[in-house]
């Protein structure tokens, strides 16, 4: 893990938080471009950040429209080019198989996420999609930046969704089934 790796996480956490604003599921990514000289492996210039975005899979209706690969469309468009050579994707959670899918073909260099997602995380809890040598592009994941930090606003988010759905059941009053 790099020192900068906490920061761009901080500003990843900070689009996750306008998710929840929106209450959506609070994910928030970012992408940072350092293009790298191929022949020397010295860099071109400084590491910038070239797109932001947040999870709006309610907002938009669209399944596709999780933060990363939002985040990635906007990568795209600024640079004029489908393979995001030269760039690091920052997310707060673990991507799935459809976002770490998008970033293999777009041949990113690197993923760095937060929290790990047991039951859809397709960078290492899964599936390792960034090292299956099967496929034509590998690239680095750092796992666990920010980890706490990230886990816990999933948390708070779900057990408000959690509360909210027990209280309107209650509110129509259905009882919630007995603990056998």
């Amino acid at each position: 893990m790099k020192n900068s790796d906490i920061e761009y996480m901080q500003l990843a956490i900070e689009e996750a938080r306008k998710a929840g604003d929106l209450d959506e599921v609070p994910i928030g990514a970012l992408v940072v471009y350092h293009p790298i000289d191929p022949a020397t492996r010295r860099p071109l210039e400084e590491p910038r950040i070239i797109a932001r975005a947040f999870n709006r899979r309610e907002t938009d209706r669209d399944p596709a429209a999780h933060a990363e690969f939002l985040a990635m469309e906007q990568a795209a468009r600024v640079l004029d080019v489908w393979r995001l050579s030269g760039c690091t994707v920052y997310v707060t959670l673990e991507p799935c198989l459809m976002c770490a899918g998008l970033m293999q073909q777009s041949r990113i260099d690197r993923c760095v996420y937060g929290a790990a997602d047991p039951k859809a995380g397709a960078l290492g809890s899964l599936y390792a999609v960034n090292a299956d040598n099967r496929l034509n592009h590998a690239f680095e994941v750092t796992p666990g930046v920010c980890e706490d930090e990230c886990a816990r606003m999933l948390r708070e988010f779900f057990a408000v969704k959690r509360a909210a759905a027990k209280a309107a059941k209650q509110s129509n009053g259905t009882k919630e089934p007995e603990d056998r």
